[in-house]
């Protein structure tokens, strides 16, 4: 029997308005699902010291009793419609969080979308994020205790706060947090822009993104209601013109990579040209480990994060160093498999890059809940009685694992040294790691670094970077054919080996230049001969007697060379090899080394490096491993 045209055009019309209704029906129903049980105050303008106000936005139970805050403050847009769609990650993230009796309070940092002022990076002054938590303390619905949550750029600013003690921030949970470390230890990442005194590159793509550009303003007199309403259909997110970063990153001088992008201007051309212990760095929201502490604090990261080892140096500054016995005693991390920010990916079988990790999955939201439940609604949940002070997952054995500290309690620190017949180059090389200390010859391996042909970063732990790098463990033996790849390995394991800690090395090096780099890489070793990636580090030669001042190297000199530590929790199964790879470029992970001994930031020639790495009894090069009895 035939249709006719008309009953086939009405077939084909209740079909497409019931596929492309589903959305829309779906955000309305997540609107009405959060307005059923929250009161909803969007666009307050919030005063800081100086008058400058923050647009914050406020979900809040529908309760005449005071309740805690959870509050999140970045400078990535938070509007509720973008492009004429609802942002269903804030209003699921405001939905959940109200439901579990808490208010939800989301603000942009100054300059940043309808918040006003300049913006900064970690949005100083530090004050700001003081003035917003004694705005909450203050308001009658609030029972005076604000818990602070967010990942990345959402968590960086938190350590800055915490050292400031504000009697409302009761308890704080920040994930990926390292962008906001700025000198810890041995650590002069100063808010992860440097490496062992390298420029890593991320922040040149995230600044693009991110840093101020000229945008419309409003009327100081409008309300928030009808800011709120504006807000419906401007959201003010620039749309950013695509950059192939893969190209644009090998721009000299790097100071001017924003510029060649006709990217925006900012503060990059400020920073691009601070040293490591700049006094810049010691003025700004970044936290340094000569400022107190106050918050208890349950940590967030991932070994394929870009400062794992930062990180973890930070969360045992603060257990050890923290005045307040309860603070020091209520520090607690999770250490999970991952990418930056990517805790919540995980799945029963989880890939990182290339890599299989195995089930990686843990109820993220059911311990932060708990422990803000804790501290800021009083609930006796017995929570610091069952939580390890670190829990932290085994790639290799695919567990997840707790300690009492970090590293674990039954480490012991082994040392590999670096052996060879003086020819370690790629991986059809002699090179070897042993723990039998090396002879009194020295057979230095040698190889050259060009700049202008680079080792390619190749996955990593990175994030940020654009199309530039995937971030996560891949396969290296492609890499490992180079001849300016130096590369030491185990023999095969006859029994396993688990590495959970930090990973130190001490390099003996010489070169014909006045300064060059030293790139390191740990790896496990399949014994089908995958090679895949754990971490890695640089160290520049001029740093090599710490930060505070720059030494230059003298043609054929041999110098020892602390390189930058490593961090990662590794089980190596029986047939598996350790191995390392030493090179003097990781590209563009880190900014080219030019071997001149000048700036670097503002030069466009550079020199070829003829670089050797020595081991023998008297420059025994080496590495040492964390290794769990």
């Amino acid at each position: 029997m035939k249709l006719k045209k008309r009953t086939i055009f009405f077939i084909l019309g209740s079909i497409f308005f019931t596929i492309f209704s589903q959305p829309v029906r779906a955000q309305e129903s997540l609107v009405d699902s959060l307005k059923a049980i929250a009161i909803v105050e969007q666009k307050i303008m919030v005063p800081m010291r100086d008058g400058i106000r923050l647009a914050t936005d406020v979900f809040r139970p529908k309760t005449d009793k005071p309740v805690p805050i959870i509050f999140s403050r970045t400078p990535y847009n938070f509007n509720s419609w973008r492009n004429g769609k609802l942002n269903t990650r804030l209003y699921m993230t405001a939905l959940k969080t109200v439901k579990r009796g808490y208010a939800y309070v989301v603000q942009n940092e100054r300059g940043k979308y309808f918040s006003e002022g300049e913006w900064d990076i970690l949005g100083p002054p530090r004050t700001d994020g003081y003035d917003a938590l004694t705005w909450m303390a203050k308001q009658p619905w609030s029972n005076g205790k604000v818990g602070t949550l967010g990942c990345s750029s959402t968590a960086e600013w938190q350590m800055g706060l915490a050292a400031m003690n504000h009697p409302a921030h009761a308890a704080m949970v920040p994930m990926g947090f390292g962008a906001g470390v700025g000198r810890v230890g041995e650590f002069y990442e100063q808010g992860n822009w440097y490496r062992g005194g390298a420029q890593q590159m991320l922040f040149t793509v995230w600044l693009y993104s991110t840093q101020n550009i000229q945008r419309p303003t409003f009327p100081a007199d409008m309300s928030s209601e009808e800011l709120a309403y504006v807000a419906r259909f401007f959201d003010l997110a620039p749309k950013m013109p695509p950059v192939d970063w893969s190209k644009a990153l090998w721009h000299l001088p790097v100071m001017d990579i924003m510029k060649n992008v006709d990217g925006p201007k900012g503060i990059y051309k400020k920073m691009i040209v601070r040293k490591p212990n700049d006094a810049a760095w010691y003025k700004g929201g970044l936290y340094h480990d000569d400022m107190p502490f106050g918050v208890p604090s349950l940590w967030f990261m991932s070994w394929y994060d870009v400062s794992i080892s930062p990180n973890l140096a930070l969360f045992n500054h603060v257990r050890h160093h923290a005045k307040d016995p309860e603070v020091a005693e209520n520090q607690f991390a999770v250490i999970a498999p991952t990418t930056h920010c990517a805790y919540k990916r995980a799945k029963k079988k989880t890939i990182v890059g290339e890599r299989n990790v195995g089930d990686a999955q843990f109820d993220y939201d059911g311990l932060i809940y708990d422990w803000f439940d804790y501290w800021l609604k009083g609930e006796d949940n017995g929570i610091l009685k069952k939580m390890p002070k670190v829990r932290y997952y085994t790639m290799g054995s695919n567990k997840w694992q707790t300690s009492g500290n970090w590293p674990p309690e039954n480490t012991k620190r082994v040392t590999y040294y670096l052996m060879s017949g003086g020819g370690a180059n790629s991986l059809f090389g002699d090179g070897k790691l042993t723990t039998s200390a090396p002879g009194s010859k020295d057979r230095a391996d040698a190889f050259t670094y060009d700049p202008a042909f680079p080792v390619p970063s190749y996955g990593g732990n990175v994030c940020c970077t654009g199309n530039a790098i995937r971030g996560g463990s891949f396969d290296q033996r492609t890499m490992e054919t180079r001849q300016d790849i130096l590369i030491y390995s185990t023999e095969p394991l006859k029994t396993g080996i688990e590495v959970s800690g930090p990973v130190k090395i001490t390099l003996y090096v010489s070169s014909d230049v006045k300064d060059t780099d030293f790139t390191v890489k740990l790896l496990d070793v399949y014994p089908d001969g995958r090679s895949f990636n754990l971490d890695e580090t640089i160290q520049r030669a001029r740093y090599r007697e710490g930060y505070k001042k720059e030494v230059f190297m003298e043609n054929g000199k041999v110098y020892r060379l602390p390189v930058s530590s490593m961090s990662t929790s590794n089980y190596f199964a029986p047939g598996h090899r350790i191995r390392i790879e030493v090179s003097s470029s990781n590209f563009p992970r880190f900014t080219r080394n030019l071997n001149t001994g000048g700036n670097n930031y503002d030069e466009v020639k550079w020199i070829v490096a003829h670089n050797q790495v020595h081991h023998s009894k008297k420059y025994p090069s080496q590495i040492r491993l964390s290794i769990v009895k």
